[in-house]
Order: structure tokens, then C-alpha cells, then sequence
């Protein structure tokens, strides 16, 4: 959870506007990041559609075609792709980005699922026209997937559009409820099996209340030196700083150093953006990802040396000449710029360097002993590497040592344990760190993304849901807070979209649990 589909949307558009002049990094940090995003993802469940399910195929050559496609995502070959995708897919769908492309995200479909079987073809009430949503049963976790389909009118009725995401149950089949005493085991086995398949490597952590009542870990650190995961590896947080920039945000806001409401002219001065810009953007704008601001992840940073970048400050050339791309407060637009520029407010409003300001503030009074923004050149514990799928390699995995950040920081790229993810989770319930009242503002979406202040939320039928997701090519984390349930999921691996569908299965397993 925690992104939202609207994050998958823009990734897609950028790519179909840039795609000639995207580089291959690009390129994968883009799509790990669309992916995390449709498998992390839940716009609020507010008003849900009526649905039935019928697990008889389309006649004639749509049934083939979601066959074929099936079958392909299943073989997990480079060529069978290829030959679909000129095939039996028509422009501009086939031409929307290179063929390389389209076999990496099929690729990751497989990666992501371990293969899928087809259950049924949903319709909805109302109806959608041309559209043909086929439901798949994954075999990694055994969770529900909807790949929706539009077909060429008449003659070969070629695939036009393609998307795929998580699903809800099929209305013709009963998944049965769970005793207490049956969830851990059906974890357990999930875990069992994802691990023996290589599919997953990292640690998992399931609590309830103030009792964590699972961890588990399996896996490498280090592959040239096979060197296991234990508990207290330290995996790479992604997106998931974003949660702990917030709080500082909110501290500082509870103690009258600022308001939500100011703009952040008071803070940002005109090194980094000029005031046409910086006197309509507020903070609250910057917290929700409704600025209009973009991500300094462009192409002068994939251009330049990560060592350039350790300082907050060291950024601002990534973010000079950054445009507002709508008027502030119009809608949600997911924006690393707009995070690190809340890492210049800390540091002007709390008169400190950021990185000691979150340890001082958030770490230690958590207890979070192994989490921080660490420097990769320096020789760091217990440190895992992240590894990306390279089957064209005699190795197997490529790490991603020279894609990420040297070093992580307001919007992301810090490192962090599962247990220390546990620790803030209980840090923030129990509001050692921010206030019941000011952590209910945090809490609650402020756009139609479901986005509080640096959380995603989620209503779902396990109650609400907040915490966030982070994923970049060869790392994937995720910590979910079930607020009514009272259990607290914390995933972290050092593999591409490891954590994500992991996390999401065990909360459907919590949601079958028998009160």
C-alpha cells in the first residue's frame, strides 16, 4: 500500500513522453517505482462497484489472446515477449515504449507473482464498455491480480491497453476464515515457499499490540561473499524516510517553530527556488505531495557522481530551475523534490543539520539503534545490498550499488531494521513522538490519494491502514499500522518488489482471522 495509482499513472505518462531520451537507469528506476506503485497501492475504499465473476474465457480470439498472454507471463522468456508483443498487441499500446521495455515489465510480472492462473472475468455494475478485466490467482502468495485488457474493434482484435493490479476476492469462490491459531502457520508456509524459490531475501515482523508474534528472515546481504540476512540486517528504506521527515515536521509544528500553513518562503530561500514559486507552495503542500513540484531524480543526477550528494544542501542544483507543474493545492502529484525541501525546513526551523535532527528526535527516543542515512563508502555493519535480476548475466542478480544514492535523506534512501520499524511504530501510537491530536492530522488523507502527512492511508475492510512503501530497483520495504486491528506488518528485502506483495497477502490473511 502507501503509493497510490496515481503515481503509476504519471511514471507511465513521464515515460511516454520521454522515452526516447530516457537512459536505461531511468528507465529501471521508473519502472521498479510504477511497479512498487500498482502492487503497493489502494486509492480508499470508499465507494466499491458491484462485481460477479465468471471463470468462462471470452470466445474466440480475445479467449486467446488473455491465453496467450497468460502463458507468456508464465514462461518467463525474453522471446516469447517479444514475439507477443509484435504479435498479438497493436499500436499504440506495442509502440508506447521500446520492446526492451515491455519485456522488462512482463519480465516483473513473473518475478512479481512466480507465474499466474487464470480464475475468472469480472463484470461490473455499472458497466465498463471495452473494457475486459481477467482475474488471476497468483502462485507466490496466492493472492488475486486483475489485468485489465481493451481489444482492437473487429479484424484481429489485438491488445490495445494493458494494466495490472491487485484484485478483490472473486465473488464465486469462498476463501475461508482463519483462527488465530491457523494465521502464523499460513504465513509461515508463504514464507517457507517464497524463500525456498530464491523469491524472496529479507526479514519479516508481524506484531500485535505491544507483542511482536512473528519474525522471520531468509536470504543474503552480500551474494559474493554469502553472507546471510539475520534480523538486524539494516535494509534500504526507500520512500519510507518520507514518515520519519514528517514527524520532524510535526514536532516542530507542535512546538511553534512553524506552522503548516506558511509558506515555505519563511524557510527555502531563493538559492533554491525564486519566491514566485516558493510564496504559493505552504507546507502542508510539500507533507500531502500536493505542490506541483516534481523530483530531483532528472537527469543531471543520473549524469553526476553520488558522491556529490550527502548534504541536504548538496542538492540544490538537482532542484534549481524545478516549474510548478499545476497551482499548489489542485490535486496530488507524488514529488521526492517537494520531501527534501521539507529536510531545508527542519534545518532552518530546527537550527540544526537534518541527519542530527531526526537522530536526536525521532531514533533515539524511538529506540531505533539501527536506522539512519548512512554513507555507503564507509565501511557500515550488517548492511544489506540490493540485488536486481540479471538472468543475462553468468551471476544471475546485478546489484545496485551504482543506481541508488551514496547516502539516503528527507525523501529517502536510508536504511533501517524491522524491529526498529516495529519501535517507531509503537513510538507513534503510543505518542512519544507527536501528540494523539496531531498524529490524527497526520492520519487523515488530505487529497482523493488517500495521502496524509508523509502516510499513505488506506480504509479498507481490515479498518484503517497507514504507514508507506519504498522500492527502487533492488530494494523494496514496506511498514503497515492497522489502527483498528492492532497489528503492526513490517517487510523489508534487499530484492526488486520483495516486500510489497508480501506485506499486502499478510494483511488479507489478517482480514480472514475470525474475531
Amino acid at each position: 500500500m502507501f503509493l497510490c495509482y496515481e503515481v503509476f499513472r504519471i511514471l507511465f505518462k513521464t515515460r511516454l513522453v520521454m522515452k526516447k531520451a530516457l537512459k536505461p537507469t531511468i528507465l529501471a528506476l521508473l519502472r521498479g517505482l510504477a511497479f512498487i506503485a500498482l502492487t503497493a497501492c489502494a486509492l480508499p475504499m470508499l465507494a466499491q462497484p458491484d462485481y460477479r465473476d465468471d471463470s468462462t474465457l471470452p470466445k474466440g480470439k480475445p479467449g486467446a489472446r488473455i491465453q496467450s498472454l497468460i502463458a507468456v507471463i508464465n514462461a518467463n522468456d525474453a522471446g516469447r515477449i517479444k514475439g507477443f508483443i509484435e504479435a498479438e498487441c497493436a499500436d499504440p499500446f506495442r509502440s508506447f515504449v521500446p520492446v526492451e521495455e515491455h519485456i522488462a515489465q512482463i519480465g516483473e510480472l513473473y518475478s512479481m507473482t512466480g507465474g499466474v492462473d487464470f480464475h475468472s472475468i469480472r463484470s461490473y455494475t455499472p458497466e465498463r464498455p471495452e473494457q475486459t478485466v481477467v482475474i488471476v490467482k497468483d502462485r507466490n502468495y496466492g493472492g488475486w491480480h486483475g489485468i485489465s485488457l481493451k481489444f482492437e474493434a473487429g479484424g484481429e482484435q489485438r491488445i490495445t491497453e494493458m494494466q495490472f493490479s491487485p484484485a478483490r476476492t472473486p465473488t464465486n469462490i469462498k476463501e475461508p476464515d482463519l483462527s488465530e491459531a491457523e494465521f502464523l502457520p499460513a504465513v509461515q508456509s508463504i514464507i517457507d515457499k517464497l524463500c525456498n524459490k530464491d523469491a524472496f531475501s529479507g526479514t519479516v515482523l508481524i506484531a500485535k499490540g505491544d507483542k511482536i508474534i512473528l519474525e522471520r528472515v531468509c536470504g543474503e546481504a552480500d551474494k559474493g561473499f554469502h553472507v546471510a540476512n539475520n534480523m538486524d540486517t539494516k535494509f534500504n528504506l526507500g520512500s519510507m524516510n518520507k514518515m520519519f521527515t514528517a514527524t520532524a515536521v510535526a514536532q516542530l509544528a507542535e512546538i511553534g517553530k512553524l506552522s503548516f500553513d506558511d509558506p515555505i518562503s519563511k524557510y527555502v530561500d531563493e538559492s533554491w527556488l525564486p519566491r514566485s514559486i516558493t510564496d504559493k507552495v505552504t507546507i502542508h503542500h510539500l507533507l500531502t505531495h500536493t505542490s506541483g513540484l516534481g523530483s530531483y531524480f532528472n537527469d543531471n543526477y543520473w549524469k553526476s557522481s553520488r558522491e556529490l550528494y550527502r548534504a541536504v544542501n548538496d542538492y540544490k542544483p538537482l532542484v534549481q530551475g524545478d516549474t510548478l507543474s499545476f497551482t499548489p493545492g489542485d490535486r496530488f502529484q507524488y514529488s521526492n523534490t517537494g520531501m527534501l525541501l521539507l529536510g531545508v525546513v527542519i534545518e532552518k526551523a530546527g537550527g540544526q543539520d537534518y541527519f542530527d535532527y531526526i537522530r536526536d528526535h525521532i531514533y533515539k527516543p524511538a529506540g531505533m539503534t539501527n536506522t539512519d542515512c548512512y554513507e555507503l563508502d564507509y565501511p557500515i555493519e550488517n548492511l544489506a545490498i540490493g540485488y536486481i535480476p540479471a538472468p543475462q548475466s553468468p551471476y544471475r542478480w546485478q546489484t545496485n550499488t551504482f543506481k541508488h544514492v551514496l547516502r539516503g535523506g528527507p525523501a529517502g534512501g536510508g536504511y533501517s531494521t524491522v524491529r526498529d520499524l516495529y519501535r517507531y511504530a509503537q513510538a507513534m501510537t503510543g505518542g512519544k513522538l507527536v501528540s494523539k491530536a496531531l498524529l490524527e492530522r497526520m492520519w487523515t488523507s488530505h487529497s482523493e490519494a488517500g495521502y496524509g502527512y508523509g502516510y499513505g492511508i488506506d480504509e479498507t475492510p481490515n479498518g484503517k491502514i497507514v504507514g508507506h512503501s519504498g522500492g527502487f530497483p533492488g530494494l523494496n520495504s514496506q511498514l503497515n499500522i492497522l489502527i483498528d486491528k492492532g497489528y503492526v506488518v513490517a517487510v523489508m528485502s534487499n530484492y526488486d518488489q520483495g516486500a510489497t506483495p508480501l506485506a499486502n497477502r499478510i494483511i488479507q490473511l489478517i482480514g480472514k482471522i475470525k474475531s
